[in-house]
């Protein structure tokens, strides 16, 4: 997908019974001009017209950028995967 970003949307909702706060993902594809903006980039959409079957959305600017790597989410995994190893090693 060319100029094209999926850019995940989340949203905390609170349980009309249990009164307890839950997290929901929406994943919207946004319209990228130039490839400029990359994965774990923390970026602001706006709805615009229809530009193709499933996109909706122009990403107009960067709010924060990522500065450990450009991939936030392979950061994020690594990290967690270990400390799940630093725990094994423990034991």
């Amino acid at each position: 997908m060319q100029k094209t970003a999926v850019v995940a949307v989340e949203i905390s909702r609170k349980h009309p019974k249990y009164l307890k706060y839950y997290k929901v993902t929406s994943r919207l594809k946004a319209h990228n001009e130039g490839n400029q903006y990359h994965t774990g980039d923390i970026v602001t959409i706006l709805e615009t017209r229809p530009l193709s079957k499933e996109k909706r959305w122009t990403i107009t600017g960067k709010m924060v950028a990522n500065p450990s790597t450009s991939s936030g989410q392979a950061s994020r995994l690594s990290d967690s995967s270990l400390g799940k190893e630093d725990n094994k090693a423990n034991t």
